[in-house]
Order: structure tokens, then sequence, then C-alpha cells
């Protein structure tokens, strides 16, 4: 491969289309960030919003009323609505993880069905894989799905699952042939709001990230149709692999702007916090810290984009990069947000200041869509062959 072939362009196009998206953020949603975390409520003004702008539209391609631009372009908004408000930039995440198992194995009759409401921001989705016992590990999976004629019926209970009680629509993992093991006994479902059988069960109290619910849907004998099948059945788990391949790539976005954002302001007000009659940023100290804080977010953001052009483009190693990208970027997120608390000191530490709500939105970022751990066996694959 060439060595031009490696690199990523930002077309005009795009940059001005991050400027757009940079001053809404600024202007619309930094400013509402803290209530949203204090009151842990989710930010439907926003989503609005972002439905109004196109940005829940990045994730989809034209013909299904999207904006066609590609991988590297969603990423990019969702870096520059992170640096102002994680809660809000996981909204057009999950706008991709929700649809991408539709967008990547479904049927023309799926992505007809559900894709073009998704890109006008009509509908929201959610992907539900993880269950109380069954995180890392899908093979502990209990949720089944039992064939009746044309239908399939759902029983069991999921965990950690993002817009709770929003989505319209939950993509479920579900065990449907027992013997098989999980790499080939598992299927994927859409599964709608609206059938029988499904409700909302625990919320949970998190640490950050609050202005999105996380918690437990449950299916009590909830029926779909076979045409509500992804893919094959019983190869689920391949579903589930592509699927996050290419959204922990947002993941990483999320991080990365949650980084830049820290050093942003930790920059801002050691340029105007005094001690000793000068300010804090003549100290050597406090110059090495945002210094180290600047560089790890640019290594970040170099990563972030190679692999997302490598997805753009369809190279085979793209899996490769995503796990680097995701493990590299929420571990600096969490360094950073770290460092820009112990830069403002007492007041890093004080919810008058943003530094602290971005340390706690930091975190879930190493754990969400792989932990980190699981991202270095990902890695440890491909180098190993």
């Amino acid at each position: 491969m060439s060595a031009l072939a490696e690199l990523y362009t930002i077309p005009q196009e795009h940059l001005d289309f991050r400027d757009t998206i940079r001053q809404i953020a600024r202007e619309r949603i930094a400013p509402r960030a803290a209530e949203i975390d204090e009151r842990a409520e989710y930010p439907w003004d926003l989503r609005e919003l972002l439905a109004e702008q196109d940005i829940l539209g990045l994730p989809f391609d034209a013909e299904h009323g999207g904006t066609g631009t590609g991988t590297l372009m969603l990423n990019i908004a969702i870096e520059e609505i992170a640096k102002a408000c994680a809660s809000t930039a996981l909204i057009v995440m999950v706008q991709e993880l929700g649809t991408l198992p539709i967008r990547l194995f479904g049927s023309d009759e799926l992505k007809q069905r559900f894709l073009p409401k998704c890109a006008s921001g009509e509908w929201s989705p959610a992907f539900a894989l993880s269950e109380p016992e069954a995180g890392s590990d899908p093979g502990g999976m209990i949720t089944k799905a039992t064939r009746d004629g044309d239908e399939w019926v759902i029983d069991g209970t999921k965990n950690w699952i993002t817009n709770l009680g929003v989505a319209n629509f939950y993509i479920v993992f579900a065990v449907t042939n027992r013997e098989a093991g999980h790499s080939h006994g598992i299927t994927a479902f859409v599964v709608e709001a609206d059938r029988p059988g499904f409700s909302v069960g625990k919320l949970e109290h998190k640490l950050g990230i609050r202005g999105s619910p996380t918690g437990q849907p449950i299916f009590d004998g909830v029926r779909v149709p076979h045409e509500n099948v992804i893919g094959e059945v019983n190869e689920g788990f391949k579903v589930a692999m592509g699927t996050l391949d290419h959204s922990r790539l947002g993941v990483a976005a999320q991080a990365r702007g949650i980084a830049q954002g820290a050093t942003d302001y930790a920059a801002a007000y050691a340029g105007e916090r005094k001690q000793f009659g000068k300010p804090i940023n003549s100290f050597q100290a406090i110059q090495f810290k945002l210094a180290d804080m600047e560089t790890q977010c640019a290594a970040a953001r170099e990563l972030l984009y190679k692999a997302c052009a490598k997805a753009d483009r369809g190279e085979p190693d793209m899996g490769k990069y995503s796990a680097m990208a995701k493990l590299f970027c929420s571990d600096t997120a969490m360094a950073v947000t770290t460092e820009a608390v112990q830069v403002l000191g007492g007041y890093g530490y004080v919810r008058e200041y943003p530094v602290e709500r971005m340390m706690r939105d930091a975190k879930i970022t190493q754990i969400y869509e792989g932990t980190n751990q699981i991202q270095r066996v990902v890695i440890a694959k491909h180098v190993l062959g």
C-alpha cells in the first residue's frame, strides 16, 4: 500500500460543516451541559436541534436520507459535540450504533423501514447486547428467541442499554441455538418499542453521561415477525462484532472530544487564575501539564482520524485500528481530565466548573462498547495473527 493511502484528507465542505457544528456546540449545547448533568434528564431540545441541523443524518447514506459524508465526518461531529457535552454527543453515537446492524447486515426491506426515519431524527434506536450476567462475554447470554411459525418469541432482560425508554426500536441479540455456542447460536432482531411484552425496567444512577438514560429493557414474550431478523439466523455474533468494529470509533471520538474540551478549558483557566501575583500559566509545572495534555490530545486525534479513514475505505485492518483508537483515546480522556482537575485545583473539584463533569464522563469511555481490556485482546489477536 502506498504511503498516500495511509493518510486521510478532510474535504473543505467537511471542514465547513465541522465549523458549523463547533459553533452550535459552543453556543447552544455548552450552556445546557451542566443542567443536563445535574438533572440527569435526556435533552429532547438538543436532539431536535441535532435533527434540524442534519447532524443525526451523519451516520446514513444519501439513499436513506442521510448526509452520505462517511465515518470520518461523523466522528468529527461527535468529537466537537463532546467537547461541550458528552451526553449530547451520545445521542449521535447511538444513532449510529443502533442502526449499524441494519445498515451492515439488514435486508433492503429493513433498511427502507427504519433508516430514513432515523436519518431524519424522527426515530432513535438502541443496541441491546449486554445482560446482567453477560457483558464482555456474550457466551453468558440468557435472553432467548423461539421460532413460532412466521414469528419469533423473545424472552429475557438486557442491561446497560443506552437510550432506554427513548428508543423507538431496539436491536436485540438472543440465543436461538444454545448447543451451537455464542459464535453460531445467537440471532439479531429488530424489536419495536410498542410491541406487547416490552417494558422499561430499572434505570441506572450513573457517575457520568447522566443526560443519557441507561438501564434494563425487558422482553416478556415479545413477538416479532421473521422479517425482523437481521442477517442470518444463528449468525448474530457476527452482526454484533461487525457493528462494534465500526461503532467503537464513536467512543474514541467522544473521548477525544472530552479530552480536548478539558485541555482547552484548563489552558484558558490557567491564563486567568493568579497566584503569587501572576497567572499560573507562567509556572513551569502548569506549562508542562498543559503541554502533555495537548500532546496526548493531538496523538489521539491522529490515530482516530486514521482509523476512521480506514473504515471509510473498507481496509481489512480497520478493526485493529478502531480498537487501538478506542483504547488510546479513552485512556487519554481519563488521564487528561484528571490533570485538568489538578490544574484548576480546588475549583476543579466543584460542580461550578466543568472539568469534574468531564472527568466523570471520561470514565465510561474506558468501559462501554468493549472494555479497554477487551480492546487489548482484539489488538493482540491482530498482532499475533
